[in-house]
């Protein structure tokens, strides 16, 4: 018997599509703090963070019939999340600054004072540069450092052609290190 843990992503969904729907704890327990950090880049504020990721496992459940599960599951559902942070932002008419940890999730050495000093300059340098990237050039680097995506799987979740991402994705790279070097970093990239 194989356990409900051990199974993909698209088994499982497929399992929900038949009718077990006590198998989208799996899923929520998956995806959740995958789609935590993917919405904290947009949306700071943590109530409406919280109401966000909220609704976009409600519209996972109530669309879970109209996913082919012969295609990966994680496209899919970032796809939903995509659309409905746009959704949000759209009824704002603006995008809401980066939450710098959902970007370098990484912990800052406490061993060495100087290091941690350098660090916290590095952290402030890096987040203002990222500010300054414009969001279609923001997400596809995310998806694909961050969630480690496929560039065909970021194409299906930005409805773009494959070749637009591997653009969007080498134009981020080239602005973000042209500003990183107006704002004084002097690491070699």
């Amino acid at each position: 018997m194989v356990l409900s843990e051990e199974l993909s992503d698209e088994e499982i969904a497929r399992a929900i599509q038949n009718g077990k729907i006590d198998q989208y704890k799996i899923i929520l327990d998956r995806y959740q703090a995958k789609i935590i950090r993917y919405t904290r880049k947009f949306i700071y504020n943590e109530h409406d963070l919280d109401d966000a990721v909220q609704e976009i496992f409600i519209r996972a459940y109530e669309n879970i019939q109209s996913y082919n599960s012969k295609k990966k599951f994680s496209p899919w559902v970032f796809r939903l999340a995509h659309n409905h942070i746009v959704n949000i932002l759209r009824k704002r008419k603006f995008w809401i600054s980066v939450d710098w940890d959902t970007f370098f999730p990484h912990k800052i050495s406490r061993e060495n004072p100087a290091n941690d000093y350098a660090n916290r300059e590095q952290k402030t340098l890096v987040e203002k540069s990222l500010k300054q990237l414009p969001t279609k050039y923001r997400e596809p680097i995310y998806l694909k450092v961050f969630e480690e995506l496929s560039l065909s799987e970021i194409a299906d979740i930005l409805q773009i052609p494959i070749g637009t991402v591997g653009v969007r994705i080498y134009r981020a790279k080239m602005l973000l290190k042209t500003i990183l070097t107006d704002n004084g970093y002097k690491k070699n990239y």
